[in-house]
């Protein structure tokens, strides 16, 4: 009795349906399910529960528990009853060739952040070409003091004479044109101002704050400490995109401003959780 009822059950499990993607070595690990899960998400955009279950032949809750680990590395966007890929932030080209992007946008929102900056404020301006137009827009200012990791900054503002001047030290990244590393975070520990304005590669309404180098957004995390108040500087093609290191989320910044091509429920969402949202 016992051996007959070996044979079945083994006759049952060789007639056992398999899945197109099964590995056929025996159960893929979490990690290769995953990996595959977020292949194809990358591929089709987007993905159901279901579709996980069909297509992976998963349980519904192995398929729920895959996607929530996988938006919790930020690979994907949890969205109800699925998930969706993430708008990655296309590689960052170096700061001189960044210029002619959005120019006329850059300069417009250069001009509006500028002009919000007062007389007698200690401002710390950030890298960036978008920040660099802030800098233009300053010269001829008097009585501020500007505080900057940035060389094209400095080279923007050294012949403003109503300009105090403060360039921190630290490694050179020369794509960039900033100065980063151990030397620049000592530095700015000792540093407070009135305001900082920074430049980002993305922001997401989820994900928040993020740049391309690691190295970059450690040293924008230390300069969102030496202010009370944030002003974001980014063109309509940062808004709901995603790039690699994590800086703050949304809620750091106190102002963003941005350009009118930016999405309107972006900008309604962002000025629901209380930033205020300027567009040039």
């Amino acid at each position: 009795m016992i051996l007959k009822h070996q044979i079945r059950t083994q006759n049952i499990m060789l007639h056992q349906p398999v899945s197109p993607h099964a590995d056929p070595s025996g159960p893929a690990s979490a990690v290769e399910r995953q990996a595959r899960l977020l292949t194809y998400i990358q591929s089709h955009q987007r993905i159901s529960v279901p579709q996980v279950v069909e297509a992976f032949a998963d349980s519904v809750a192995t398929a729920r528990r895959d996607l929530d680990a996988l938006a919790e590395r930020g690979q994907v966007q949890r969205v109800h009853g699925g998930a969706i890929a993430l708008q990655q932030a296309p590689p960052e080209p170096p700061v001189v060739l960044r210029a002619d992007e959005q120019a006329l946008e850059k300069r417009r929102i250069g001009q509006v952040a500028a002009a919000l900056v007062k007389e007698g404020e200690t401002v710390f301006l950030g890298t960036g070409s978008t920040v660099l137009e802030v800098a233009r827009a300053l010269r001829g200012r008097t009585d501020l003091t500007v505080i900057t990791n940035s060389i094209p900054v400095v080279n923007m503002l050294a012949g403003s004479p109503g300009i105090a001047l403060v360039c921190l030290g630290g490694e050179l990244r020369k794509s960039e044109m900033s100065l980063i590393g151990h030397i620049a975070e000592q530095a700015l520990a000792e540093l407070r101002t009135s305001r900082v304005i920074l430049g980002i590669r993305a922001i997401d309404l989820e994900h928040g704050l993020t740049n391309e180098y690691l190295q970059e957004s450690t040293i924008d995390r230390a300069i969102l400490k030496i202010g009370p108040e944030t002003m974001v500087v980014a063109d309509h093609t940062k808004c709901g995109r995603v790039s690699t290191a994590f800086v703050a989320p949304t809620v750091a910044m106190h102002t963003l401003v941005t350009d009118s091509a930016a999405p309107e429920t972006f900008v309604q969402t962002l000025r629901a959780q209380g930033v205020r949202v300027v567009l040039a």
